[in-house]
């Protein structure tokens, strides 16, 4: 099982091995409940005030670490979805999405260079690829969209690219406005030569995913 639940007083921390990216902002961010390199439990919800650890789990870019409120009290789905370029590396996605038909939570790490082995997840294999692509894309001219939020349906093609359906804006890295739109085909293989947009490079390099 990949993925751990951790019970707590008041809150219950779930961590999803599949996910995680080592951002490291759980350990650095709540030292005393996420504890590194040691051997044994390493997960201690109570030992970090509430509150701070509930920021903690929502600054955790790829959605490894998610709660569970004893109070019934859910994380809320953000006013805005959004999908954030990383320089060289993946896609972060804030929403409340579905892979597959499986619910995944709000936040995700998605591959766009094509290496990862946990497709569609990031899982760092960008780095060793030597992968690079501009978090800083041109922008195109687009419309605000009449709703901004609700649920993203991601759908990975088969050997081609991560169709997405729902209202989403895709941003650089510095938070300009790439794109909105409801329906997008982001590349996944890394070979596009209009990333993050699909161009039907999949089929030249004969990419299997």
């Amino acid at each position: 099982m990949s993925t751990e639940t951790v019970a707590g007083k008041d809150v219950d921390v779930i961590f999803d091995a599949r996910k995680c990216i080592h951002a490291r902002f759980c350990v650095t961010g709540a030292p005393k409940t996420f504890l590194a390199n040691v051997e044994g439990p390493w997960i201690r919800p109570d030992a970090t005030d509430t509150a701070h650890l509930i920021e903690v789990a929502h600054a955790c870019p790829s959605g490894a670490v998610q709660y569970r409120r004893r109070d019934g009290a859910d994380e809320p789905a953000p006013e805005v979805n959004m999908a954030r370029l990383r320089e060289n590396g993946p896609i972060a996605v804030h929403a409340p999405m579905t892979v597959n038909g499986e619910s995944i939570g709000m936040r995700a790490t998605l591959c766009r260079c094509g290496a990862s082995k946990n497709k569609p997840y990031c899982d760092g294999a960008h780095t060793a690829a030597g992968f690079t692509a501009t978090g800083e894309p041109e922008s195109k001219t687009t419309e605000m969209l009449a709703a901004r939020d609700g649920p993203l349906t991601l759908s990975p093609q088969p050997n081609g690219p991560l169709k997405v359906e729902g209202n989403l804006e895709i941003c650089a890295g510095s938070g300009r406005v790439v794109q909105r739109g409801s329906t997008v085909f982001l590349c996944r293989c890394g070979a596009s030569q209009n990333k993050p947009f699909c161009d039907g490079s999949h089929k030249t390099i004969g990419f299997v995913g």
